[in-house]
């Protein structure tokens, strides 16, 4: 519940407790507090309860922590055998080298892309070859 409060904010409450209430009610807020917490975790408890029981016998196994999108999703993602094939079989650093490669080769490389199945030929992936040193007109930077 309180996985981020550090030693430095807890001396802090208590210190700040200490003053609220002074060292003779501190210990009667303190079981109050606790005693609340405990009827709010029980409330909490059988209202869980109630819902597993309204909805029957198919959602016994359910968690309310499921209906978070983020640990759905990650339940789904890991539990699903098809996803997990689908993610194996594919890549992404992969691809994404690939992709790489081929942006930053050298105009002078003439190492051919290699055609994916099923497309029209290598001419569309082709690059057009590049024209001869007399025929390039230079870069002006005033000029755009």
């Amino acid at each position: 519940m309180f996985n981020d409060i550090g030693a430095l904010e807890l001396v802090t409450i208590v210190v700040l407790a200490i003053l609220v209430f002074g060292p003779d009610k501190l210990p009667k807020v303190i079981q109050d507090v606790t005693g609340f917490v405990r009827k709010v975790r029980a409330f909490s408890d059988s209202a869980k309860q109630d819902i597993r029981s309204e909805l029957g016998p198919d959602f016994k196994d359910f968690e309310f922590e499921d209906l978070n999108p983020k640990t759905f999703i990650r339940k789904q993602l890991s539990e699903n055998e098809d996803l997990k094939e689908i993610r194996s079989s594919f890549d992404l650093r992969k691809e994404m080298n690939e992709v790489s490669d081929a942006v930053n080769r050298p105009e002078h490389d003439p190492a051919p892309a290699a055609a994916p199945s099923g497309t029209a030929g290598p001419d569309l992936l082709k690059k057009p070859e590049a024209p001869a040193a007399e025929q390039r007109v230079r870069f002006d930077a005033d000029a755009t």
